[in-house]
């Protein structure tokens, strides 16, 4: 009995079993919590939006605590500060990560749901947190922009260190284009007509809304567009002319575009005898 009391009443053993006390009540408290925000809550983002709130305000309100517990107001400076450097040193990386968080939060040049590309990564964002932010990969051995189904999890310091492009920031929607090359023997200019009309068909039309999009971008950056119809470029290569189908769209609906105005180009093809795919070939003449 004196040996329980003796642990109890001694300094160093209080402070380990209140602290033990924190992280057990801070933690079931946390978790009541999550659970009674799910169980209102039928929006997907804005639940994870305050699950992630309420995630900071847990650890903020822990750390103060043990803070409070384990060190004493008479040794605080000295201690903070030789903590403070050796901690400076040994958590460099995790220093970065937490400063480029703050810059995520502050400046958000990206949030949850854009699209984004950052050195050889690319996917949609799916979660932030203090030391990283997960994507769902696009691209890599998949075409058009399409998902891997890998999730990448990627350190916050890579935005200090290397260009990030952003899908869904500013302007929501990309430039895309097809290429296609026909013989030289084709009526190109007929078939440049009939490519534009497929074009129009399936391309983003300069709406109130996106013309709305537009002015809000340009206040931010320097966004400016005179034409955001589509058009076909004229192009003269080794194999053949290239017929360069440029329009705006939606990034997530990149591959769908695609595919809908190669098919209606093949079945044009199909139906003019004077417009021919071009592939490469050799001619021999003999003299």
């Amino acid at each position: 009995m004196n040996t329980i009391t003796d642990f109890l009443t001694d300094p160093s053993n209080a402070n380990l079993i209140n602290t033990i006390l924190i992280l057990i009540v801070g933690y079931i408290l946390r978790a009541l919590i999550v659970r009674i925000i799910h169980k209102k809550m039928k929006d997907i983002k804005l639940f994870h939006k305050i699950k992630k709130i309420t995630t900071y305000i847990y650890f903020g309100i822990i750390v103060l605590l043990l803070i409070g517990i384990w060190i004493k107001p008479g040794s605080m400076g000295t201690y903070l500060g030789l903590a403070s450097a050796g901690l400076a040193i040994a958590l460099k990386d995790l220093l970065i990560n937490i400063a480029a968080w703050a810059f995520i939060m502050i400046k958000k040049p990206f949030v949850v749901g854009d699209r984004i590309e950052i050195g050889d990564k690319a996917g949609d964002v799916i979660d932030q947190r203090v030391f990283q932010f997960t994507v769902m990969e696009i691209g890599n051995w998949v075409n058009s922009d399409q998902s891997t189904g890998r999730m990448i999890h990627i350190p916050n310091q890579m935005v200090f260190s290397h260009p990030l492009f952003n899908y869904s920031s500013g302007f929501k929607y990309i430039w895309n284009e097809v290429h296609v090359t026909l013989t030289f023997e084709s009526d190109y200019k007929k078939a440049k007509a009939l490519f534009l009309k497929i074009a129009e068909q399936y391309a983003l039309h300069l709406t109130d809304s996106i013309e709305k999009e537009l002015k809000e971008a340009s206040k931010r950056y320097l966004v400016f567009y005179k034409n955001l119809t589509p058009i076909v470029y004229t192009e003269v290569k080794d194999s053949g002319i290239v017929l360069s189908i440029r329009y705006l769209c939606e990034p997530h609906r990149r591959r769908t575009t695609n595919e809908q105005i190669w098919e209606d180009v093949l079945t044009c093809i199909q139906e003019h005898d004077d417009i021919e795919l071009a592939y490469q070939t050799f001619r021999m003449v003999q003299e």
